[in-house]
């Protein structure tokens, strides 16, 4: 016998052992196949996005000024409920005031210059069309009429003007509301420059709240108006407020390359717990049916296999993207169905199976009681693990 033939002898030996090992050591044990099973029922299915966002009234206005000056009188506090046309502030009004006489002054002095100017020309027309003076003196006593006229309309808009900003240094409240914010001290200089200055700023209305959301760009796609809104604060953790999302603003935002979308919800707030500038935790549902037949997502994944059903059960397939498998006794049995909305953990049935039907989700090995190959660590891994799902890392398949 040659070297060659002598090694394929001994590979082959090894391999039958080897065999006959696993047969008996593996094959031999007896399994017992249990499978999880549910009723169809109806349920509600419900799906939704989560945002943090900020409470805020919904009317909040700046009062300013739009005149510079000195703050002479604060007439309003925080939290100072206010009416519309009440005064809030007054600017010391002395500087104003000598503009204002000032510009009567002027105002004067071109009255009388144009009330000259208009007879001396009223005279110089009527002689010149009678040809009694040159087209010059005619031409000059126009001008001079003009310019007195021009004058005096200028002078007349100032003098408007200085009163218009001698009512700008007293400040009254646009709305009725409350004083959220103070702004200035007595004696505190403004400047009306290019930016008008803030002195107040004000709330219509505290028990009318909304929240601005900043919903992610991947969640923003099934925001709609009118949508349910939950939402938490940090102040009141036991408490769960309500809303509607009332509108969905089409400008995008972008900070750190995370681009979100601002989402206004309505928060009513008849206690007053809700205070301007809060941390809102926002849950937007952007799913909801009440009251749908349903069956859990798993079951329509599960399939029976041949190689784990017993030699005296039957398979009864049918054609269908979308099946449910029912058991009676030893024969499973697919029905088509047609689905509806889902939420990732239930989906609604619109057809194919009605409602009280047992149907199977799932199934998982066991080892059949008294059966001892296989040792405690391998029969604890092996409990209820169902086939389809991976194997614990680490482990060699046999």
């Amino acid at each position: 016998m040659s070297k060659k033939t002598k090694i394929i002898l001994t590979i082959l030996i090894v391999c039958i052992v080897i065999g006959v090992i696993w047969t008996c050591s593996g094959s031999g044990s007896k399994y017992k196949v249990t499978y999880e099973s549910e009723t169809v029922q109806k349920r509600n299915i419900s799906s939704s996005v989560t945002a943090t966002g900020t409470v805020e009234p919904v009317t909040k206005v700046e009062v300013g000024t739009q005149v510079s000056g000195i703050v002479s009188k604060l007439y309003a506090d925080y939290n100072s409920n206010v009416k519309k046309g009440e005064i809030v502030a007054e600017l010391d009004k002395t500087n104003l005031l000598n503009e204002l006489a000032s510009a009567k002054s002027n105002l004067a002095s071109s009255k009388s210059e144009y009330e000259y100017q208009l007879k001396n020309y009223t005279r110089m027309k009527t002689l010149h069309e009678k040809q009694l003076i040159s087209d010059n003196d005619y031409e000059s006593a126009l001008l001079s009429y003009e310019k007195a006229k021009n004058t005096y309309e200028t002078n007349k808009n100032e003098v408007s003007k200085a009163q218009t900003n001698l009512g700008y240094a007293t400040i009254t409240s646009p709305i009725d509301g409350i004083v959220l914010s103070r702004e200035v001290e007595e004696g505190q200089t403004v400047n009306a420059g290019m930016e008008t200055p803030t002195l107040y700023i004000i709330a219509r209305d505290l028990t009318d709240m909304r929240v601005i959301a900043n919903v992610d760009e991947a969640d923003i796609g099934g925001v709609k108006e009118g949508q349910r809104v939950s939402f938490t604060v940090d102040a009141y953790p036991n408490d769960t407020f309500e809303g509607k999302v009332t509108q969905v603003r089409q400008e995008a935002t972008e900070e750190s390359n995370v681009v979100t979308y601002e989402v206004v919800i309505s928060a009513p707030n008849p206690d007053l717990k809700l205070k301007p500038g809060l941390t809102a935790n926002v849950t937007i549902f952007i799913l909801e049916r009440d009251n749908v037949l349903s069956v859990s997502a798993k079951a329509l994944r599960f399939t029976p296999s041949e190689s784990l059903v017993g030699p005296e059960d039957e398979i009864i397939d049918c054609e269908g993207t979308h099946k449910v498998w029912t058991r009676e006794g030893k024969t499973f049995k697919a029905h088509a169905v047609e689905l509806g909305i889902s939420n990732g953990s239930l989906t609604e049935i619109l057809n194919g199976i009605t409602e009280g039907t047992q149907i199977i989700t799932d199934l998982s090995i066991g080892k059949m009681p008294g059966s001892s190959s296989m040792s405690s660590e391998t029969s604890s891994e092996s409990q209820e693990r169902s086939p389809f799902a991976p194997g614990p890392p680490g482990k060699k398949k046999k």
